[in-house]
């Protein structure tokens, strides 16, 4: 998934309601797939969107209205909690239209203006609210307790309004609420320098690889790092570091800004620690960020022993940093988008009868945006804000394995969106980060054990073999070391030690040797490359949750897979759960629980079967 605003990414679940598809009615694997989605479905053009833009705004002065009548009675909370819903419903609408116009073609202005005005608007509804919250509190539980007994229809706001209460403590006054949402703003300053120095400022370096002049920004890096002859792979690390680390200062003043911002909100509602106030909206106990870091460096030996796999594979006699990304195996077989679906349709049958008619529906509708063209966003993503119509897909497919297991991936997160609101009223079908990703990580995992226990040779079980090591190596391992970097940044400020790029790169150095371990040799000057992931300037304490999700998602697809259909229904039960719970509750009710080491360990036993069938192979 691309990185869309936060705002964007904590409502990715919200969309329509799509029946289950009868064996009559479900769509053929085979026939021919739309490959453009149809935005009419948001709005028939661009002058209903803007004429739905100025009718939003027009509303929010009426909404004040409602200010300080929230405790006369039920009816007139549920008057202004409903009319605040209806709002901010049609708001996500315009975003949704907006975001997917914006991203078909980038160089169309007008596109990106629209894209603005709704993220403008979206500003000024959040300031056109920001009195809610304080009033809540004011009322306080026992008055909001009577409220929610009076109207049955105030029901579907219990869930939210109990959350306020939950958090009184971290909330301001409407003075003080208003002040850290006008503080937004400036408080991205160093996402904004982060992304002009990289994405424009820095005069990336261009070399010859294979007789071919490339320069060496962000995505050439990315794509030639896995180049097959290891004296072009190093000669491309030793070249964008060497030119990345130039900017240390710059950087680290950038990250060093981002963090003490953390601070400064964390202490502004007064929360002991940046950490504290990351996992405190999500209600997710902050022992879990610490038993995912402690289980990750537990779990070491198995890693090091997979760099040691790579190492026999590749034919090498060392191993060191820059052999990390160059496949081990080479897979012939070519993915269209046919197949893809097909494929992925076989591999999902565990889910059962209702998640896969519905996929097989949904799979054939015009709602994907397929292919590359020029001017389109890149990566892929799934908008699923349009509560009333349907989930929107953005892709760049590729014919390769990555395009197909990205395709499995998205659809996991667009299916979390339909069942979610299929059993949810809007309210309550938006669901965290926390899980967002684990429905994703599901469908790859179902996928890859799948085509490995399809596969046809030697070379093309280790192919996948070594996607499954990969997943934990890049999700699991990686996000983790990340998560462990970004807590060592926050507590060192916590204690008012200076943060320049030096000590950030010294640092994220100490984490490189150990999760790489002695036999993987990493040069100083790649220990720039904290600054390369955005969510480290963008987010606060969000990565940890990529191997949080794919801890789960392992748990989750063990049991479809080696259960029957109690094990299939209690996961369902966590995707149709949408945001009515805490997510931290919701798997725990489905049979994981994540506040143990044992999702943890289980996993990581997987890991090495992956790594013993491996080895046994290439014996």
């Amino acid at each position: 998934m691309t990185d869309l605003s936060r705002r964007e990414a904590l409502i990715l679940a919200a969309a329509a309601t799509v029946a289950a598809a009868t064996p009559a009615a479900a769509q053929s694997a085979s026939q021919t797939l739309p490959t453009v989605w149809d935005l009419t479905h948001l709005y028939p053009n661009d002058a209903a969107w803007d004429a739905d833009q100025r009718a939003v705004e027009q509303a929010l002065p009426g909404l004040a209205a409602h200010k300080g009548r929230l405790g006369e009675s039920a009816a007139a909370l549920r008057t202004a909690l409903q009319s605040i819903s209806d709002v901010n419903k049609r708001l996500l609408r315009l975003i949704v239209y907006s975001t997917l116009k914006a991203d078909e073609d980038l160089q169309v202005a007008a596109n990106q203006e629209r894209r603005d005005q709704a993220q403008t608007l979206a500003s000024k509804v959040g300031e056109a609210t920001a009195w809610v919250n304080p009033e809540v509190l004011r009322l306080g539980r026992p008055r909001v307790e009577a409220l929610l007994q009076g109207d049955p229809g105030l029901a579907k706001f219990r869930f939210g309004l109990m959350d306020t209460l939950r958090q009184a403590e971290h909330t301001l006054d409407e003075k003080g609420e208003q002040l850290l949402a006008a503080a937004a703003n400036p408080l991205n300053g160093p996402q904004a320098i982060r992304n002009q120095l990289v994405l424009s400022d820095v005069p990336w370096p261009e070399i010859e690889v294979a007789g071919q002049k490339q320069r060496l920004d962000l995505q050439g890096y990315t794509r030639l790092r896995a180049h097959a002859d290891r004296a072009e792979r190093r000669k491309v690390f030793d070249t964008f570091f060497g030119a990345f680390r130039q900017y240390e200062s710059t950087l680290g003043a950038a990250l060093s800004a981002k963090v003490n911002g953390d601070i400064f909100a964390a202490r502004a509602r007064n929360y002991p620690t940046a950490l504290a106030a990351a996992v405190d909206g999500p209600h997710i106990p902050e022992a879990v960020y610490r038993t995912l870091v402690a289980e990750a460096n537990r779990g070491l030996p198995i890693l090091h022993r997979y760099f040691e796999v790579r190492r026999r594979l590749l034919g090498l006699p060392d191993m060191a940093y820059y052999d990390i990304y160059p496949p081990v195996t080479k897979l012939d077989a070519k993915f269209d988008i046919q197949n893809t679906r097909r494929l992925t349709i076989e591999a999902l049958k565990p889910l059962g009868p209702e998640y896969m008619g519905t996929f097989t529906q949904a799979t054939a509708q015009p709602w994907v945006h397929v292919y590359p063209q020029k001017g389109k966003a890149n990566g892929a993503y799934v908008f699923g804000a349009a509560y009333d119509v349907h989930p929107y897909m953005l892709l760049n497919h590729t014919d390769d394995y990555n395009g197909l297991s990205t395709y499995a991936h998205e659809w996991g997160h667009a299916m979390h969106t339909l069942l979610a609101q299929k059993a949810q009223p809007f309210e309550l079908s938006g669901y965290p980060t926390f899980t967002a990703e684990v429905a994703s990580t599901v469908n790859e995992q179902l996928l890859v054990a799948h085509m490995v226990k399809g596969a046809k040779s030697k070379a093309e079980r280790l192919f996948y073999l070594d996607q499954v090591c990969e997943m934990m190596r890049a999700t699991f391992y990686r996000q983790t070391m990340f998560a462990e970097f970004e807590l060592a940044a926050h507590e060192a400020a916590e204690k008012g030690e200076p943060l320049s790029g030096k000590r950030l790169s010294a640092i994220y150095y100490d984490l490189l040797r150990r999760y790489h371990g002695p036999k993987v040799q990493i040069p100083e000057a790649y220990a720039i490359e904290w600054a390369m992931p955005q969510h480290f300037f963008n987010y606060t304490y969000y990565v940890y949750q990529y191997a949080t999700s794919v801890t789960a998602a392992s748990a989750f697809a063990e049991r479809i897979l080696g259960g029957g259909p109690r094990e299939r229904d209690l996961y369902l039960g966590a995707l149709k759960a949408g945001g009515s719970d805490y997510p931290v509750e919701v798997l725990k009710r489905a049979g994981v629980d994540m506040t143990t080491p044992a999702p943890y360990r289980a996993m990581l036993t997987k890991f090495s079967r992956a790594l013993d069938e491996m080895e046994g192979l290439i014996a």
